[in-house]
């Protein structure tokens, strides 16, 4: 069948990367965790002591970042790599999650990351998710799809995430966190989180990730049939 693009958009802590996971797992393509590519320039500008509002310092600093996504059969899970170094654990951290909007509306950042994204996915056959993926990355995506979900719900959920890996963070504060960063993905300049017309809103307050993954699955499937039958025609 024809390879097409699932565009996987949304808010934070509603699921998306464990759907767009288990999505190109079952539909055999390849996995782009954006959202991982930002947290990556952030630890990298942490680290760094870089300067948000100086451009030049931001340019300098994005030439000296490779990312790359190293398959761990252990795990059976993508990681990421930051200049040949996994970070997957330490990019997943609170004090990351508290800077990574502010780095993500930072326009040089937005502008490298999106062209590697568009580098990364020319040929088809991925599923990427992130905020401005059926906006910006790939307007031409066969597939978008929009998640969102009840505050309290996600809330809780990324409270479970980090519980699971040792964090323990209060609930309020994990609100305030998803507040704040919903503020800064939905009015900030450069390509904001915004619906598409063309996509499809998949709300995942009262659904389980197994039909979370359906739904899209059995949407990618018409999408190809689709594809297949207009290039044949």
């Amino acid at each position: 069948m024809k390879k097409i693009i699932v565009a996987i958009d949304g808010y934070s802590a509603c699921g998306k990367s464990t759907t767009a996971k288990k999505v190109a797992e079952k539909l055999k393509y390849a996995y782009i965790d954006t959202g991982a590519m930002y947290r990556a320039v952030t630890l990298y500008f942490h680290q760094n002591y870089i300067t948000l509002t100086d451009p030049r310092q931001v340019n300098d600093a994005l030439q000296k970042i490779n990312i790359q996504f190293k398959y761990n059969s252990k795990t059976n899970a993508s990681e990421t790599y930051l200049n040949g170094l996994n970070v997957e654990e330490e990019i997943r951290k609170m004090y990351i999650s508290e800077r990574v909007s502010e780095v993500s509306a930072v326009p040089e950042v937005r502008k490298a990351l999106v062209t590697l994204q568009q580098k990364v996915g020319h040929k088809r056959g991925i599923v990427m998710d992130g905020r401005d993926i059926g906006t910006t990355v790939f307007p031409d995506a066969e597939l978008k799809i929009f998640m969102n979900a009840d505050m309290n719900v996600r809330a809780y959920r990324r409270q479970q995430e980090l519980m699971a890996k040792g964090d323990m963070v209060d609930l309020e504060d994990i609100i305030e966190n998803l507040k704040h960063r919903d503020l800064l993905d939905t009015t900030r300049k450069e390509s904001p989180l915004v619906q598409s017309p063309d996509s499809y809103l998949l709300d995942t307050t009262y659904i389980t990730i197994e039909e979370q993954i359906e739904f899209v699955v059995n949407l990618a499937i018409s999408k190809m049939i689709e594809k297949e039958q207009k290039e044949s025609h």
